[in-house]
Formats: C-alpha cells, sequence, structure tokens
C-alpha cells in the first residue's frame, strides 16, 4: 500500500477532449515528511509515520518537537500512520504526490459533515405520517411504534431512531485520479471526498 495525507480544497469540474464533464474533488496533498519509520524486529509490524502541515513550535509541546527534530524538520499539525508501506523510505525523506499517475484508481478516507442530534426523517428517511386526518396532530415527523408490547416487551437492538448524525469516518473507493498539478501539489479526483472543505483526507492505493 501507498499513501500520502492532504487537505479537501473544494470540487470542480473538468471536460476530456471528447466533451464530457465529469465532477473532481481538488485536495491539496502532500509534500508529507517521513517521521517515524516502524519494523517489525522494534515494533511487530511494518509501518510508516507521514506528517503534513506545519505548526509552530511554540503551539508545540517538547516532546512534540523533539519527535519532529529527529527527522530533521519543524513540528507538524497532522501525523497518520501508513502500513506496509510498498515504497522503501528513511526517516526525513519526503513523499510527494509523485507516487500517483493520472488514471490511477485511489481509495480516499475522510470524516464526514457532522449534522447534529438529528430526527428520524432526515437520519434514516422515514416518510412521516403526512396527513392531518383522523384527529391527529403533531405526528408528522414522529418515529411511531418502537417494538412490541408483550411479546418482546422491549425495544430491539438496532432500532432506527433519532440520534447524532454525520461526522463518521467513511472510505470512498474507486475513484479515478483525473489530474496532477505537481508544482502547486493539487490532485483531483473523480466524485465527490466526504468531508468538509479544508478538512484531512488520506489517498491511498
Amino acid at each position: 500500500m501507498k499513501g500520502i495525507i492532504g487537505k479537501k480544497i473544494g470540487m470542480t469540474s473538468i471536460f476530456d477532449p471528447s466533451g464530457k464533464q465529469t465532477a473532481c474533488t481538488i485536495i491539496e496533498a502532500g509534500p508529507c515528511v517521513v517521521t517515524q519509520v516502524k519494523t517489525t524486529e522494534s515494533d511487530g509490524y511494518n509501518a510508516l509515520s507521514l506528517s503534513f502541515g506545519d505548526k509552530k513550535e511554540k503551539h508545540s509541546t517538547k516532546a512534540e518537537v523533539n519527535h519532529y527534530a529527529k527527522a530533521q524538520t519543524a513540528p507538524k499539525r497532522f501525523t497518520k500512520e501508513f502500513r506496509n508501506y510498498s515504497i522503501e523510505k528513511n526517516i526525513g525523506e519526503t513523499i510527494t504526490l509523485d507516487i500517483f499517475a493520472e488514471g490511477d484508481k485511489v481509495e480516499v478516507v475522510g470524516t464526514t459533515k457532522g449534522k447534529g442530534f438529528q430526527g428520524v426523517v432526515k437520519r434514516h428517511g422515514f416518510h412521516g405520517v403526512g396527513q392531518q386526518s383522523h384527529g391527529q396532530h403533531d405526528r408528522q415527523r414522529a418515529p411511531g411504534s418502537l417494538g412490541n408490547s408483550s411479546d418482546a416487551a422491549r425495544v430491539m437492538k438496532g432500532m432506527k431512531m433519532a440520534g447524532r448524525m454525520g461526522n463518521d469516518r467513511v472510505k470512498m473507493k474507486g475513484l479515478n485520479v483525473v489530474k496532477i498539478f505537481a508544482e502547486k501539489n493539487y490532485i483531483l479526483v473523480s466524485g465527490s471526498v466526504p468531508g468538509h472543505n479544508g478538512s484531512i483526507v488520506l489517498i491511498q492505493k
């Protein structure tokens, strides 16, 4: 596996030579610094720790400053571990968009937008009652029955109810790399990517 940390910039669309329009997400990916190399001998598994986004030293702990100093780099805002990385890298080396090529299939991992506490209509697509007849009122968006009275006499596990919605880790698979702007560290992937503009995403292959 190989991957890189990036920041979602926004969406745009690109036209191919035949005139077909493709919706794309712009991601500013890398450059990422290798801040730790884990091996089976020392840690029990193989992994690379990549760090992205500079952070002021005054906002970092002494432990962070010393950790990043081993890689001869400034403190970073985000660090992510990639297991079984397919490219050999040493501590302090940089990973850029060179690991991807246009036309590659990639996976993008992000955190969806948080929606807060939502009802069953928005959260699960319930239809509600939707009519005002038979003397009922204030039931348009109610969940309805939650279970049996005497047979089970309880609410079954997994019952769809109102609750916190969004802010989940989601992986989008099978996205195409449409375009790469290496000088700006921009990569354009087809389709949408979870999260708000400015959120951190992982691009894996």
